[in-house]
């Protein structure tokens, strides 16, 4: 692969024969970022388990202590006796077969999260095939089906990101802005980190944390020890 005079710059400064601490390694990130735009700071994490089967699965939801620095549209699916406490909370779009409607007819897609009450999900199961695939179904391990819709939104809206295991056994979970700064990206990824330890399965052997990387959006991969946690 070819890359650009910016990257191949950057890249000259990060050692990839070392692991950097973690805020060592997000200042890194932050100094190779050299888009004009305000770069995403992401983490890409690469597990000891086998996402194949049921039983090491790893997936959840946390709360990150700066945020994302990223504007969420948020999508409720809600009776309407909570409609007006979602609208409250500061979800964008707040409705039931209205808006399932819309998506399957319209194929409007213009939200970032999906929360749903639990007595919506037979409603909302009709959307499966539309937003399983993006990412988008409400679940109740990410906190996205709730009784308490208003709390999910102030949530979501207050940095909450999901984190979940892909097909090649990696989780890829965005901690901030490169604006954001090397302390703020820190407390955020120690946080993600200690969520995904937590979430570390009974069935998984040997070493969890197999490796961990750091980049911007059009940044250089940065190694990050993970030795201090211990699994």
């Amino acid at each position: 692969m070819k890359h650009g005079k910016k990257y191949v710059d950057s890249a000259k400064l990060v050692d990839k024969s070392r692991l950097y601490e973690t805020t060592e390694a997000l200042d890194l990130a932050c100094k190779t970022a050299k888009a004009k735009f305000d770069e995403t700071i992401e983490v890409h994490v690469r597990l000891g388990v086998d996402s194949r089967h049921a039983d090491q699965q790893v997936r959840g939801a946390v709360i990150l202590p700066n945020g994302t620095g990223k504007n969420v549209r948020v999508c409720v699916f809600c009776k309407e006796d909570k409609a007006e406490a979602a609208k409250a909370a500061g979800a964008e779009y707040v409705g039931a077969q209205d808006l399932v409607d819309k998506i399957l007819k319209e194929n409007w897609m213009d939200f970032d999260v999906v929360i749903a009450s639990p007595d919506m999900m037979g409603l909302v199961g009709r959307l499966g095939k539309v937003l399983g695939p993006r990412g988008l179904m409400p679940n109740p391990k990410a906190g996205t089906v709730a009784p308490d819709v208003a709390k999910a939104v102030t949530e979501a809206k207050a940095g909450k990101i999901e984190y979940r295991l892909d097909k090649t056994n990696i989780i890829h979970c965005p901690i901030g802005k490169v604006s954001f700064g090397a302390e703020k990206l820190a407390e955020n990824f120690e946080t993600l980190l200690e969520a995904i330890v937590k979430a570390k399965p009974a069935a998984a052997k040997g070493t969890y944390l197999k490796s961990c990387t750091v980049a911007s959006t059009m940044g250089v991969g940065i190694p990050v020890a993970t030795t201090k946690y211990g699994v």
